[in-house]
């Protein structure tokens, strides 16, 4: 007889995984701002990546979508503004891929008001993903 495998709730993926990420997203985005409030802008910049990251990720798996690798964040958002139609979605994943690039940036060339408009778009990111996970796949 074969047994199925039963899933581990320890396991990356497994359940309530997809609620784990989009709160994980949820308090990135809460920590990008009181990072840029207290003008650390290096780790406010890598936390609204987070938050585009993690809310990814909810996205990928509730689709059954791969993103185990930095480089498929692009490919399932890609997936995403095919499904939705948006194409707001290509111009916000750039967004984020810009924030993940401004922590490897001196801070003399980082501007607070700039990446202040870039959480927005993180903000309007997360506007647009999070109803796919309530009227989407289920986990």
């Amino acid at each position: 007889m074969i047994m199925a495998k039963r899933m581990n709730p320890a396991e990356p993926n497994g359940p309530g995984a997809i609620e784990d990420y989009r709160q994980q997203a949820r308090h990135f985005q809460v920590k990008s701002r009181e990072y840029l409030a207290e003008g650390e802008l290096h780790q406010a910049s890598e936390k609204g990546w987070g938050t585009a990251a993690w809310m990814t990720k909810a996205i990928a798996l509730a689709y059954g979508w791969e993103y185990e690798k930095h480089e498929q964040f692009n490919v399932v958002l890609k997936n995403v503004r095919i499904l939705t139609g948006n194409d707001r979605i290509h111009d916000l994943r750039g967004t984020a891929n810009d924030l993940h690039r401004n922590f490897y940036t001196r801070r003399r060339f980082l501007d607070a008001a700039d990446i202040g408009v870039s959480l927005d778009r993180m903000d309007e990111l997360l506007e647009l993903l999070e109803p796919l996970l309530e009227n989407g796949p289920a986990e």
